[in-house]
């Protein structure tokens, strides 16, 4: 519009004054910017919502697909096998039942004394070496259960370098003695407490140290000591993390097969076992492993409904708190509270399987081939576990209330971590079975090529297999960390046209980086150290580290199998020292109050 167009269109509306046409352009030009907002405001918001379905449906179709092994495990229920329970409770189910009881009253007890005892020493006391002890507590995370009875066992037999040592110096004889056996349930519960303590302990050091330092400070004025502090304050702050790493540790001692087959106890996990082999009754096994579940589902229940009033914040900031100094006798008794169960769950069997491989005098022509297979299945494994938990809790972040059915699918998700590594190997393989016969008929009538396995007995089973197992282990650490994200975040992101995967990928992945690398280090760990599973679900020869241990222990050719199992000791050792010193910097970085 020109000059003179606008004056002839300026009068016809009434403005004679130039200053009053420029206050309407001026207007008209604000009206059509906010119009243009309006219109980019409500595209964006069209973009989210878009995006948001795909997150729920994504979550749901990956929370669905994990779930199949357990519910095939639930459904088994419903079968009937009268006959087969009543042979079970006719014979060997009270055995089964008790000894799984007592085991988990042992370890349990035991676990919480040693992990919330060394934890409060290395976090609230302070004596010489203290440092050096707050990362090897971690240890024998690397350490297998099943690795430490081969190695105790060749240790404390009768033939054994410290009977031979025992009779050297007392110059007994076989037989003029008492000693007591290591292969039986209280040497199982006892080795279960050494390589599982590390549950109790990582958990109650989080806590006590997110713990406000004035409840501490408060204590001391009022006269209490290290002790009644301990006793009367930071143990009941500390109970939400404690009562975690011990259930943790109670899925373990459910799931354990390697140390209990070896050492002729009869729990539920052998029974399991026994049932599918040699009962040849897949359903039945799932049938006990299902009362596993339910077992561990009502451990849960209790302790959640036991704690149901009880609320734990913490307020204000996080100074580093004022050590209790411990001198003379103290010092050594720190010292001694911290270093027997180092030496017990990690430097002893360690050495033990150094000389039982020293003895051997060669690795074997297979063993590389073992430890890349080993070290291919956890790196694999970690990163889709990983991977499915980030879209997972993502998807459930972006929901905003959560659903309560999403919610309920992400947690049912996690329960394969409850069962035993065979049930889980029975869950999968009877879905997969109908997969496999499903394609094996394409193949035949589409491409007219003979029927085989196509899922079923390969690499890709054996993955399905440890992510179902271990997937409760990586949403937990990975959540642990995207909860301490603040919403408002993302809504700053979203502000500036960040849509939701942009908002993941600029804002939550470079701030749960911390987390992720736990994560993974952990799932790494837990599939380095898996025994049943592989056992069931790996293809034909493709043997890793864990089985290979298996086979040599089971034929009694322990000094051979000290090789194996050295190498799963040393591969775990590196990710346990990087998760500890992940976790030492971002507790210094938030000491210092930056962000984490």
């Amino acid at each position: 519009m020109g000059s003179g167009e606008e004056k002839v269109f300026a009068r016809s509306c009434g403005f004679h004054s130039r200053q009053r046409w420029g206050a309407l352009l001026q207007l008209m030009e604000k009206l059509a910017w906010l119009n243009l907002g309006k219109r980019l405001d409500h595209s964006l918001k069209g973009a989210w919502l878009r995006w948001l379905r795909g997150w729920t449906l994504l979550t749901l179709a990956l929370t669905g697909l994990i779930l199949i092994p357990t519910l095939t495990v639930l459904l088994s229920l419903f079968a009937d096998e009268r006959q087969v329970w009543e042979h079970l409770a006719d014979t060997v189910l009270g055995l089964y039942v008790r000894n799984s009881l007592v085991m988990m009253a042992g370890v349990a007890v035991g676990v919480i004394l040693v992990g919330s005892g060394t934890a409060w020493l290395v976090t609230m006391c302070q004596f010489w070496g203290r440092a050096w002890l707050e990362w090897m507590l971690v240890l024998p995370l690397a350490a297998p259960t099943y690795v430490l009875a081969y190695a105790y066992t060749d240790f404390l037999q009768v033939t054994g370098g410290f009977q031979i040592w025992l009779r050297r110096i007392t110059g007994w004889g076989i037989g003029d003695y008492w000693f007591p056996n290591i292969r039986s349930l209280w040497g199982a519960i006892l080795l279960l407490i050494l390589a599982l303590y590390p549950y109790v302990y990582l958990s109650a050091r989080l806590a006590f140290q997110e713990q406000s330092v004035a409840c501490l400070e408060v204590s001391r004025s009022l006269g209490y000591g290290p002790w009644a502090s301990f006793r009367k304050v930071a143990l009941p702050l500390a109970r939400p993390g404690i009562v975690a790493g011990c259930l943790l540790a109670l899925m373990e001692t459910l799931n354990d097969f390697g140390t209990v087959s070896y050492f002729g106890v009869d729990t539920f996990t052998t029974g399991i076992y026994r049932t599918w082999t040699a009962l040849g009754n897949p359903v039945a096994a799932a049938q006990l492993s299902a009362l596993l579940l339910l077992l561990v589902l009502l451990l849960m229940t209790v302790e959640q409904f036991s704690r149901r009033r009880a609320r734990y914040y913490r307020q204000g900031s996080k100074p580093s708190p004022t050590r209790y100094r411990l001198q003379g006798i103290r010092a050594v008794g720190a010292w001694l509270a911290c270093g027997i169960p180092i030496g017990l769950g990690f430097v002893v069997p360690a050495l033990i399987l150094l000389n039982m491989t020293l003895r051997q005098g060669e690795l074997g022509r297979r063993f590389w081939s073992y430890a890349q297979n080993s070290f291919l299945l956890s790196i694999i494994t970690a990163a889709i576990a990983v991977s499915v938990s980030v879209v997972v809790l993502y998807g459930l972040r972006l929901q905003g209330g959560s659903p309560w059915g999403l919610r309920l699918a992400v947690q049912l998700s996690s329960l394969g971590y409850a069962l035993p590594g065979v049930v889980i190997a029975v869950g999968v393989l009877i879905p997969l079975g109908w997969l496999d016969q499903l394609l094996s008929y394409l193949r035949q009538v589409v491409l007219q090529q003979p029927p085989g396995l196509v899922i079923g007995g390969t690499l890709t089973a054996l993955v399905f297999g440890y992510l179902v197992r271990f997937l409760a282990v990586s949403l937990a650490t990975v959540e642990a960390t995207l909860l301490r994200i603040p919403p408002s975040l993302d809504e700053a992101a979203r502000s500036l046209g960040q849509g939701s995967l942009g908002t993941l990928w600029r804002v939550h992945l470079p701030l749960m980086s911390g987390g992720i690398l736990g994560a993974m280090l952990l799932v790494f760990v837990d599939v380095m150290k898996e025994l049943p599973a592989t056992m069931v679900l790996r293809p034909f020869n493709f043997d890793t580290l864990a089985v290979q241990t298996y086979r040599l222990a089971a034929d009694e050719r322990l000094a051979e199998a000290g090789a194996p199992a050295l190498a799963i000791v040393l591969v775990g050792i590196l990710p346990v020292i990087l998760l500890n010193s992940q976790m030492a910097r971002q507790r210094n970085l938030g000491s210092s109050g930056d962000p984490l």
